[in-house]
């Protein structure tokens, strides 16, 4: 962490989550889009991302935070939250536009997701290494219709679900661009992105977003109130076994076209947060997919947070542009992130190097994208489960 570093995501008094720019389209959903995630190293593990999803679509502040675990000040969602919640959130967005087309009337939708990631190595030592296992997604609905049609309406929406998609087929292409104080550099031992230099945040924006209405809704992220039972302990630098960490997010449909999910961390003493997204036409509040998009970018950050702390880098100043590249259709794709990461400070060259590729090697969510795993899924159906065929 860069203890240089004082403005918080708080210090205005401006909601977690707001809407920074309209946009004259709604978010993509057919063809192909990128959602462009922008974001800078605040105060501690607390970070602020602009999320624009599309071209010409919406964009979003986000912030997040880690727990008291790893000496966050818990004040808004951690990454893996984030992920949970936009996985999810998408998936409930294929199901509601796949319903409609087949008239397959839906009177409630709720998604409750598990995910399993687990860690091994040393922050000290650099050789830390994070991994994703397949996540548990259980789907209840309420309807009329058949259980085969439901079984089969649900099948549909895995396959256009680009959320999905990430998990099942391995991101391999995945590439960086390193920039240390404001040169581009070659890096090494990882793919060199082969796209145009993106622009340091720190320059492209003249000061903080703010939300585009002053009186803007502060429910997009929220956080509840309640807390996971026991007294949080620190996060060791270094695993002696392998070290599991589970996330669970309960969601549900919160009026047209939004989805509310319920996201905490399964440890002791964890905050739960509420993400809320829009997955019709309103642009209420961000997609499932830039939710998680966002995700992606804030837990390499906190990787790279907890190494700089860690190993004692002379590294600060850490923003990254993140590019995330989605393919809509009956068979979805989630193509290859493209990161490009700007780094600040005194360290040799190699040091800044050193640091993007064990950061990228511990990210649980790098990990999930390059490992593909078949999510274990149970649909219920009016209460009861649905048998699946084999």
């Amino acid at each position: 962490m860069d203890p240089t570093l004082t403005d918080t995501i708080d210090m205005h008094g401006d909601p977690l989550a707001f809407l920074v720019r309209r946009g004259r389209e709604t978010s993509p959903r057919s063809g192909r889009g990128v959602v462009k995630v922008e974001a800078r190293q605040m105060a501690g593990h607390q970070k602020e991302a602009v999320a624009a999803e599309g071209a010409d679509g919406p964009v979003w502040r986000l912030t997040s935070d880690e727990g008291l675990h790893l000496k966050g000040t818990d004040l808004a969602p951690f990454p893996l939250g984030f992920f949970n919640a936009g996985l999810q959130a998408d998936l409930y967005g294929r199901i509601r536009t796949l319903a409609a087309g087949r008239g397959i009337a839906l009177d409630a939708v709720a998604i409750r997701v598990v995910n399993h990631y687990w860690l091994t190595g040393s922050f000290i030592h650099g050789t830390g290494e994070g991994h994703a296992e397949a996540p548990d997604i259980e789907v209840q609905m309420q309807s009329a219709a058949s259980a085969d049609a439901i079984e089969a309406l649900v099948a549909a929406a895995m396959d256009a679900s680009p959320a999905i998609a990430l998990l099942r087929a391995p991101l391999t292409g995945n590439t960086f661009a390193l920039y240390i104080n404001g040169r581009r550099r070659p890096v090494e031992g990882i793919a060199n992105s082969p796209a145009p230099d993106a622009g340091d945040p720190y320059r492209v924006y003249a000061r903080a977003p703010w939300p585009l209405d002053p009186n803007a809704r502060r429910d997009l992220i929220e956080k509840t109130g309640r807390v996971e039972q026991g007294e949080p302990q620190l996060a060791a630098p270094t695993v002696t076994s392998k070290l599991v960490r589970n996330i669970f997010g309960n969601g549900r449909q919160a009026g047209d076209g939004l989805f509310a999910v319920d996201t905490f961390l399964g440890v002791p003493g964890a905050s739960h947060f509420r993400l809320l997204s829009d997955e019709g036409d309103a642009g209420a509040a961000p997609s499932g997919l830039a939710l998680l998009s966002a995700g992606i970018a804030f837990c390499y950050m906190t990787q790279l947070s907890r190494y700089i702390e860690n190993m004692k880098m002379n590294i600060r100043g850490v923003r990254l542009v993140q590019f995330n590249p989605y393919a809509f259709g009956p068979k979805a794709v989630a193509e290859p992130i493209d990161t490009h990461l700007f780094l600040n400070g005194e360290a040799p060259d190699e040091t800044h190097l050193q640091l993007l590729t064990i950061a990228a090697r511990t990210c649980y969510l790098h990990a999930a994208s390059k490992s593909p795993v078949e999510p274990n899924l149970r649909i219920v159906h009016n209460g009861r489960a649905v048998a699946r065929a084999a």
